[in-house]
Formats: structure tokens, C-alpha cells, sequence
């Protein structure tokens, strides 16, 4: 059942107003309900940078808790062509469970990319604390990584959805799996991207909002021939410049 225009503004509304909700948290940190947990980097600066103080400073449950805003955070706007397909072809009485489905295997795949990526960065924080060598190293890794077929595969794989069974626990399973799958294409292709704000000793949160643009804005992307190319991707940039409606 294709639902009608009202339900997919108040699916978008509901998707971006939610993403806010995590955006505000992570920047302002309203009552300190938040440990802050998602830059080592700067909160490793001029202390004791033993495995020992960094654990107690920052434990790995507090610095997946900020992971996992990060990711809601940047994250959520990309899933509502996703989401928008899986509500279109599901009838009403699943279509909240099978959503919520989606989104947890989504959520699993970024879970498990960032438990490894916060263990790198906590080493990265142990050698090198208030260092701009290692945004630097990865930065050029970051350069490599967006020019490269691998990267342009991934994003193309994003663009896939499959299609999923209209009834019983299968339909449960396929939208699950459709999180996983989608989840793990994401991760490859925007990994590095990901990463790069949290190695910064400076500017953390800023850089967050630059790469969350950029990531809105390579997915908007059509797909393309994997294959080396200096390819910024800057497409919502120039739908912002230009004002013009985006054609659906």
C-alpha cells in the first residue's frame, strides 16, 4: 500500500526532528545526561595517558554511548528513502516493527564498525594525545579512500533495495536483513569519514557537521562506474546554490 504525500512529509519530519533531537545532545549536552565520549582525542589532551586513566576517564560502554548518538545523529536522514520503501510495500499493521527491524540491523553494523574504530582510537589517544598526526595521516587516508572504485561500489550497493516479503516472521526477517546489508554498505563507504572527526584534538564538532553534509550529500548521488576519480560528490551543495526543487 503506497501511502500518500501527508504520511511520507510526517515520516520525513519525524526522521529529521529525531536526528535534531541526537544533534543537540551531542553539541550541547542538555544537564550533562551525556558523558562527553565521543572525542578522546581532546579529552586526552595534557592528561595521564595510560590505558588505566583512559578507561576510567572514558569506559568503552560510555564511549559507545556517544558512538551510537553519532550515528542516529548523521545517520537517520540518510535512511528515509529506506524507510520510505519499506513502508510503501508493507501493509499498516507491520509497518512500524518492520521499520524498527530495519533500523536495529542498520544500527548493529555501525555498532560493531564503531566498537573496532573506538579501540583504534584509543590507541591512536594512548601514542599520540592532543596530536594533529593522526587526523592528518588519516586525512590523507580519508583523500584515497573517496576517489576509489571501492568506495564508489559501496555507495552504489547503498542505492539497492531489495524486495521484501509482504507477510509473516519472513517479511520480519527480509527488513532486518535489509538493515544489515544496507548498514554494512554504509559502513563501507563512509568508515573513514566517520572516523576522521573523532581523531581531531580541535574543531570536533564542527567537522562533524561537515561530514554529515557531505555524507547527505554523496548519497543523493546516482550511481556510477566504479573506478578512480576525483569525485567530491557535492551534489547538495549545488541543489542549495541553485534553489531548485529536487526531482523525485
Amino acid at each position: 500500500m503506497r501511502t500518500s504525500d501527508t504520511d511520507r512529509d510526517l515520516m520525513t519530519y519525524i526522521i529529521w526532528g529525531i536526528s535534531c533531537i541526537f544533534w543537540i545532545f551531542l553539541l550541547w549536552n542538555p544537564g550533562n545526561l551525556m558523558p562527553a565520549t565521543h572525542c578522546l582525542m581532546t579529552l586526552c589532551e595534557g592528561r595521564d595517558t595510560s590505558l588505566k586513566m583512559l578507561l576510567k576517564i572514558n569506559s568503552i560502554s560510555d564511549m559507545m554511548i556517544g558512538w551510537i548518538l553519532m550515528v542516529f545523529a548523521m545517520m537517520l536522514p540518510k535512511l528515509m528513502v529506506p524507510i520510505q520503501n519499506i513502508i510503501d510495500h508493507s501493509f499498516k499493521d507491520m509497518r512500524s516493527l518492520m521499520v524498527f527491524l530495519f533500523i536495529a540491523g542498520y544500527a548493529s553494523t555501525w555498532i560493531v564498525a564503531g566498537f573496532l574504530l573506538n579501540i583504534l582510537i584509543l590507541f591512536v589517544s594512548i601514542q599520540m594525545p592532543g596530536s594533529f598526526i593522526p587526523a592528518g595521516i588519516l586525512g590523507v587516508v580519508v583523500l584515497i579512500w573517496q576517489f576509489s572504485p571501492v568506495k564508489q561500489r559501496c555507495l552504489n550497493k547503498g542505492h539497492y533495495h531489495p524486495v521484501l516479503a509482504a507477510w509473516g516472521l519472513k517479511a520480519y526477517k527480509d527488513a532486518f536483513s535489509f538493515g544489515l546489508s544496507h548498514g554494512f554498505w554504509c559502513v563501507g563507504a563512509g568508515w573513514a569519514l566517520m572516523l576522521f572527526p573523532m581523531v581531531l584534538p580541535q574543531g570536533h564538532h564542527f567537522t562533524m557537521l561537515m561530514v554529515t553534509f557531505m555524507m547527505l550529500s554523496e548519497h543523493m548521488e546516482h550511481p556510477q562506474i566504479p573506478r578512480w576519480k576525483v569525485n567530491f560528490r557535492l551534489k547538495l551543495l549545488r541543489i542549495l546554490v541553485s534553489q531548485n526543487p529536487i526531482k523525485r
